[in-house]
C-alpha cells in the first residue's frame, strides 16, 4: 500500500509531486512556509510525467505515481527546468521507468548534460512550436527563455485546456491544499509577490514579454500548474494580472527605508525618516536589517517607489549586513526607484558616499545628496532626518501624480 497518494486534478492528469515542510531557504530566499516540487502525471496513450522532484523526494513522487499506475508504463518524461529541484530525481526516474522519450529545451539539455554527465544522453530536444504525440493527447512546448533559467519552457496540454508552468506562477508554500481555492486569497498574494520579487524580478521585461505572446496566442487555460505552491483552476485571471503589474513596476506611493546600526544612532534617524514620509502621506515600511530578511525586504521593494538606506561607518564603510542587503538588492534589478542614503559616524564618514554609489549603481534616482550625522543625532540632526523623508515623499508623489 503507497503511503503517498496522487491528487486528481482532471479525469486524466494528476498531482505527483512532494511537500517539503522543512526548507526554510532557498539559495538565500527565506521559506518560512516551506515548498512544494510538482510533478503531473497524465494519462494519455502514452503516459506522460511532467518534471521530476528534488532528489531527498524522490521515493515519495514514485509511491504517488504508483497508486495511480505501475510507473513502468510511463513513455514520456518531459522537463520544463532543469534546476536540480526539479530534476534532482530525474536520473533515478530514468533508471526505474525506462522511458521512450525524454523531452527537454535545448538549453535544458545542456544544463542537463552538465548536471549528470550522461553516459548515454537520453534527452531529445524541442523548441517553440514543436509538439509531442502522446496518442489520444498531444503536448506542445514553448520556451521561456530567462524565466528563470536559459533552459525554460511550458507545455501546453490542448486536450485538457491545461498549461504546465515550471516556476512560472509559482510560489513557495508546504500545504495539503492542491489548489488555490483551498487557500485564502491574501496567503496567496504575499507568496506569490514574495516569490515573483526573489526569483522573477531581474527578468521582469521577459514576463511582460511572455505575457503578451500568451495572450497573442490566446491560449485557453482551465488549469495553470506551476512546479512550487498550488495548482490555479479558479484564480488564473488573478494571479496572471499580478504578474503583468509586478512586471510593470508601475509608481505606487509607498517607501521602503532599510537600516542597520550600531548604537541607536542610525536607527533614529531612520525612524525620523519614516516620520517625515508619514506627514507627506506616504505609505513606509522601516526594515531595521537586524528583525527583516532580505527576501521579505525585497518583496516589499518590488511594490514600492523609493528605497532609502542607512548605515553607520565602520572601518570606513557601510555596515557590513547593509552591504549583503545592498548586494541582494542589486541582483533582483529593481527598477523605476528614487531613493536616498543616510547615517551616523564617528570620525570619517564613508558610509553616505558609498551608499549612494551602490544607489546609483542600481539606477535609482537619488533625492539627495544624502544626510550625515556625527555620533548621536540632535534636534537639529533629526529634524534633518524628517526633512529628507518628506524630500522623498514629495517625490514619490510627484511620480505618481504623473503616473495617473
Amino acid at each position: 500500500m503507497d503511503a503517498f497518494k496522487a491528487v486528481k486534478l482532471t479525469e486524466n492528469v494528476y498531482w505527483v509531486g512532494a511537500i517539503d515542510w522543512a526548507i526554510r531557504d532557498f539559495h538565500g530566499y527565506s521559506t518560512g512556509r516551506g515548498s512544494t516540487y510538482n510533478a503531473y502525471l497524465i494519462l494519455s496513450d502514452k503516459i506522460t510525467l511532467i518534471d521530476t522532484v528534488k532528489k531527498p523526494f524522490f521515493n515519495e513522487m514514485m509511491m504517488r505515481i504508483s497508486s495511480v499506475i505501475d510507473p513502468s508504463r510511463i513513455e514520456i518524461i518531459i522537463s520544463n527546468h532543469s534546476e536540480m529541484d526539479h530534476t534532482g530525481a530525474l536520473p533515478d526516474t530514468i533508471s526505474a521507468v525506462n522511458p521512450d522519450k525524454v523531452y527537454a529545451s535545448p538549453m535544458g539539455s545542456k544544463a542537463l548534460s552538465a548536471h549528470f554527465h550522461w553516459e548515454e544522453d537520453p534527452i531529445e530536444v524541442v523548441k517553440t512550436g514543436d509538439s509531442a504525440d502522446l496518442g489520444n493527447m498531444s503536448i506542445e512546448f514553448i520556451e521561456t527563455r530567462m524565466l528563470h533559467w536559459p533552459d525554460s519552457m511550458v507545455s501546453y496540454l490542448p486536450e485538457e485546456k491545461i498549461l504546465f508552468s515550471q516556476d512560472g506562477f509559482g510560489m513557495h508554500l508546504a500545504s495539503t491544499e492542491r489548489f488555490d481555492d483551498e487557500l485564502p486569497l491574501n496567503l496567496l498574494e504575499e507568496e506569490a509577490r514574495k516569490y515573483y520579487a526573489n526569483i522573477l524580478m531581474p527578468f521582469s521585461p521577459l514576463v511582460s514579454a511572455l505575457l503578451g505572446n500568451l495572450g497573442k496566442m490566446q491560449l485557453e487555460i482551465d488549469l495553470l500548474c506551476p512546479d512550487h505552491g498550488p495548482v490555479w483552476r479558479s484564480n488564473i485571471g488573478w494571479i496572471l494580472g499580478k504578474w503583468s503589474f509586478w512586471a510593470e513596476r508601475k509608481p505606487s506611493p509607498k517607501a521602503v527605508v532599510v537600516y542597520d546600526t550600531m548604537w541607536n544612532s542610525t536607527r533614529t534617524m531612520a525612524e525620523s525618516v519614516v516620520e517625515g514620509l508619514t506627514q507627506e502621506g506616504v505609505s513606509s515600511k522601516l526594515m531595521p536589517l537586524r528583525a527583516s530578511l532580505l527576501s521579505d525586504i525585497a518583496a516589499e521593494v518590488l511594490c514600492a517607489s523609493a528605497l532609502i538606506v542607512g548605515s553607520p561607518t565602520i572601518n570606513g564603510r557601510i555596515f557590513p549586513s547593509v552591504a549583503e542587503c545592498m548586494n541582494y538588492l542589486g541582483g533582483l534589478k529593481p527598477r523605476n526607484l528614487v531613493g536616498a542614503a543616510f547615517g551616523s559616524y564617528g570620525w570619517s564618514g564613508e558610509a553616505v558616499n558609498e551608499l549612494n554609489g551602490l544607489l546609483e549603481g542600481m539606477k535609482v534616482e537619488l533625492v539627495s545628496e544624502g544626510l550625515r550625522a556625527v555620533y548621536v543625532p540632535d534636534a537639529e540632526v533629526i529634524e534633518e532626518s524628517v526633512k529628507l523623508g518628506k524630500t522623498v515623499g514629495r517625490r514619490i508623489l510627484e511620480i505618481c501624480g504623473g503616473a495617473e
